[in-house]
């Protein structure tokens, strides 16, 4: 499986997605770490791939989602944004009524890309 295929079925997999650097307990970055802190407010389990612990991954991703950044949250197999547009919808109370929406379905919360 090649690796645009891996970050594609990880994608499909996950009904809540996170790219970011680091874990939700320890984040490597700022916007990683806001990111973390509203999808942990919403009250909904996420699964997360580290992109630092996967380089392949983060070489790749960029491509895959055509969005150049991290972190980057997908809902439901779309994406959703960065830092700056999950911390608009949360603000908004939109991020709640979606993330709500979405199906069930999560794996592992640490996604190895074997």
């Amino acid at each position: 499986m090649s690796i645009e295929e891996t970050i594609k079925e990880q994608i499909n997999s996950n009904s809540i997605l996170l790219y970011m650097k680091g874990n939700p307990e320890q984040p490597q970055c700022g916007f990683s770490a806001q990111v973390t802190q509203i999808l942990m407010s919403c009250g909904k389990r996420f699964a997360y791939v580290d992109v630092l612990s996967n380089p392949d991954i983060r070489a790749n991703l960029p491509s895959v989602s055509n969005w150049p950044t991290f972190p980057q949250l997908f809902v439901d197999g779309e994406l959703v944004g960065g830092c700056d547009i999950v911390s608009e919808l949360h603000e908004k109370g939109e991020l709640q009524s979606q993330l709500e929406n979405a199906s069930s379905e999560i794996a592992p919360e640490s996604i190895d890309p074997e």
